[in-house]
């Protein structure tokens, strides 16, 4: 009888504990903070506008026209394939405004101005170019909201300090890093390197990077000067050039004076084993313009047609792919370009960038700033155009990577790496001698 009522007296006791424990437990449920509670009634629109600026007109149009091909052709594959943007349970159709900043940073801080205060963009994407890009920056980072940069790769935009900045290209100090490393892997002979440059923002900071890259490897920079923007003639310059008498020439900075530089040199006969040009070579035009002085000129590039991203690859990369799939992203470009028209790579990476923001959005669940902000910091997944992760310090991107392509027969092909190439580089390249008689850099 004893031990039956010390039984239950234990039992009492523990019971009393579980209920105690029980209640503590009640008691540590956090209380819903505020910031939750308005995750859950926030009153969402019926569209989310993206803001931006574009250069329809003045030196950086061509750039712009094919942004804009870029981001319409991803925001109509959000709003119909993907069925617009889910939010807290709803499906949003995504906006895009944009004015004309006629390349002009004057015009680009008026316009992002009157894109936060009077359009009320929800999110802004930047301009082409990293000039103009560091202009709208300190405005929209002022007034806290997210500026999204798809044409501006200088790595002084993200060594600001601005907590709204983030990026979606590779940065502007490893596009040449690729074509030098190329030149190491095919030709271990050639050492002496030309550089000659755009005096712009964009162009400083990726040869400060090759140059590095370059001494790092063993080369001689034999030339390094810069030329100031909207050059009229190169001519001096290139013959001091072709007197270092270089085996690699690597320069640029635009489209204008990338083509200038490619045709001035064929006018001087100034040879190489290869040429790299930023920016020119991408677009169409750049053929167009030189014929067949254009065959086996480089460039660097955020992403060519024929590169190798897709939900395949992404799933061997252990990788979330997200978006249209190249031939899907195609179909929508020609939509609005006409079928002629071929993508450059800065009509992929302002598509990318509209994908970035509607990826994160989903992923946050809401159109809070600071939290879709926080949750880019996790991101990392892979579209067409490649993969996408930021630096959580800087918004600095650090998850895509460039390709080099080469015009082959009249054709872009990607050259390096070669995890990515449709095509082996030709080197060395043929003599402006022998393109003015119509040799091809095409392997017989």
């Amino acid at each position: 009888m004893q031990k039956i009522k010390i039984g239950i007296l234990v039992a009492l006791l523990i019971g009393a504990l579980l209920i105690g424990c029980a209640q503590q437990q009640e008691q540590a449920k956090p209380t819903p903070t505020q910031e939750a509670k308005a995750e859950n009634t926030e009153t969402l629109p019926e569209s989310i506008l993206i803001g931006g600026t574009l250069s329809m007109s003045g030196k950086y149009s061509k750039e712009g026209q094919m942004s804009l091909w870029g981001i319409q052709a991803a925001i109509k594959w959000v709003n119909d394939v993907h069925g617009g943007v889910s939010v807290g349970g709803k499906k949003l159709k995504l906006e895009f405004k944009y004015y004309d900043d006629e390349s002009k940073k004057e015009a680009v801080q008026s316009l992002v101005e009157r894109l936060i205060t009077s359009d009320k963009a929800n999110f802004l994407l930047a301009p082409y170019s990293s000039g103009l890009t560091l202009a709208g920056a300190p405005i929209a980072d002022k007034h806290g909201v997210l500026y999204m940069s798809h044409g501006g790769a200088s790595d002084r935009i993200f060594d600001q300090g601005y907590a709204y900045v983030v990026q979606t290209l590779s940065p502007a100090s490893e596009y040449q890093t690729a074509f030098i490393d190329m030149i190491k892997a095919i030709d271990p002979d050639a050492k002496k390197i030309a550089m000659v440059y755009e005096d712009s923002e964009f162009s400083k900071a990726v040869f400060a990077g090759a140059k590095k890259h370059a001494e790092e490897l063993g080369f001689e920079v034999v030339i390094d000067k810069t030329y100031p923007p909207n050059p009229q003639d190169l001519t001096p310059l290139l013959q001091e050039v072709k007197a270092a008498n270089p085996d690699i020439i690597i320069g640029g900075g635009h489209f204008a004076d990338g083509q200038l530089l490619a045709s001035q040199m064929a006018d001087l006969k100034l040879d190489a084993k290869a040429i790299s040009i930023l920016v020119a070579p991408a677009l169409p035009a750049f053929y167009e313009a030189l014929g067949n002085n254009a065959e086996g000129i480089c460039g660097p590039g955020q992403w060519e047609v024929g590169v190798k991203y897709s939900p395949e690859s992404a799933k061997e990369a252990g990788l979330e792919y997200f978006g249209p799939t190249q031939d899907e992203f195609l179909e929508l470009f020609h939509e609005f370009a006409g079928k002629d028209v071929t993508p450059s790579y800065h009509a992929a990476e302002a598509a990318a960038a509209v994908l970035a923001y509607v990826k994160a959005i989903e992923s946050a669940n809401s159109l809070d700033t600071d939290k879709v902000r926080e949750t880019m910091n996790n991101l990392h997944f892979m579209t067409f155009f490649g993969e996408w992760k930021i630096d959580p310090a800087t918004g600095k991107q650090i998850g895509h990577k460039m390709v080099i392509f080469q015009w082959q027969g009249g054709e872009k092909k990607i050259v390096w790496p070669k995890a990515a190439a449709n095509a082996d580089p030709y080197y060395p390249i043929p003599t402006w001698e022998e393109k003015a008689e119509g040799k091809k850099a095409v392997k017989e």
